[in-house]
């Protein structure tokens, strides 16, 4: 699995617009996202197993509500799974709790991303729950992935994301607003 320090791979997938532009149906609702779109940007991608689930809407609307909390801090949201960008605007239509996502849904249908990342479960052939930060060098600077059957916390996302944005060191639990570590006084009072 790609890392801390890895280059986010390169990729161009079709996706289903955020927002009420993704319910025009097909021929509108679709764009192409490439990994130069939002260049400059901070990225978060976060990969779900399968449309049509339990747990998946959960974490996508949770994303979802966040979206403005990531834009605040220059940063942009993908969500994507191996479906087709036809079966997410099936699903965005008929999902009440989807239904006016902002963000896009990108469809990795070769599994040509999910491959290139290390993030396809063995046995299901779909993404596991993989988030990555990535900074506006195309750098990953985070990584999390959890198994098929446990949701993730997209508030700890934000958290993690402020702290990479201080460029400073940040204690354990650490939030936006507290105080970061002067490594230099912390070494001279151990002296």
């Amino acid at each position: 699995m790609l890392t801390v320090g890895d280059k986010f791979p390169t990729f161009a997938l079709t996706a289903v617009k955020g927002g009420k532009e993704g319910l025009g149906g097909p021929g509108v609702s679709f764009t192409e996202i490439t990994n130069e779109t939002d260049a400059g940007k901070w990225k978060i991608v976060f990969f779900w197993p399968k449309d049509f689930t339990f747990i998946c809407p959960t974490e996508i609307a949770a994303f979802g509500k966040l979206a403005g909390e990531f834009a605040d801090r220059d940063a942009v949201l993908y969500g994507a799974s191996t479906d087709s960008e036809f079966v997410h605007l099936n699903w965005r239509v008929y999902n009440d709790d989807i239904r006016d996502l902002p963000i896009p849904m990108l469809a990795d249908v070769k599994r040509e991303l999910s491959t290139a990342l290390g993030i396809l479960d063995k046995e299901a052939g779909v993404a596991l729950r993989a988030t990555f930060i990535v900074d506006p060098d195309g750098t990953i600077q985070w990584a999390s992935v959890n198994g098929l059957n446990v949701g993730r916390n997209p508030q700890e996302v934000v958290r993690v994301l402020d702290a990479l944005q201080t460029d400073e060191l940040c204690p354990c639990n650490w939030e936006k607003g507290k105080d970061v570590l002067n490594a230099q006084a912390l070494f001279e009072k151990a002296a």
